[in-house]
């Protein structure tokens, strides 16, 4: 689980996005950013939950956010999961998990009682000066852009 806390400054990174271009999180600055981490492309839960970002992007966007995807899949993979699926943002590759470690969502997962390493499914919300505001810990794939709208709406100073 994530040592970040909510309140938090959110850490800074940069890496290549599904295009094979360099992207970081000061190319948003000023803006509020969805970063949700996945572990693999065109995997069923990974694929509802981009697809439901995917199609509540147009409320994201008015509520002024920007979507960044992160996983440890390589670049080129990304891009056939954004083509096949119409994914309007940026997807980056972390397979030396360079950014998973910077946001410790690299750690122990259970599947059918066996235990293993891997990436947690996590959603790090930022506002507009690089503050992590809220944190999903387990996101609810299908409806997960609504849940982070409702979650920001119902944040009392922002």
């Amino acid at each position: 689980m994530t040592h970040l806390k909510e309140g938090d400054d959110a850490p800074d990174f940069a890496g290549i996005d599904q295009e094979g271009k360099l992207f970081s999180l000061r190319d948003l600055k000023g803006k509020k950013v969805v970063l949700y981490f996945y572990p693999a492309d065109m995997t069923e839960t990974c694929t509802i939950q981009a697809c439901n970002l995917r199609d509540k992007n147009v409320e994201l966007k008015k509520a002024g956010f920007e979507i960044i995807g992160v996983s440890p899949d390589s670049s080129k993979k990304h891009k056939k999961f954004q083509e096949k699926y119409s994914l309007p943002f940026h997807l980056l590759e972390d397979p030396e998990h360079k950014i998973i470690d910077k946001y410790s969502v690299w750690g122990e997962k259970k599947l059918y009682g066996r235990s293993y390493l891997g990436l947690q499914r996590t959603t790090f919300v930022i506002d507009t000066k690089g503050v992590i505001r809220l944190i999903f810990t387990k996101p609810k794939s299908k409806v997960h852009a609504e849940e982070i709208l409702e979650a920001w709406k119902n944040q009392q100073e922002f």
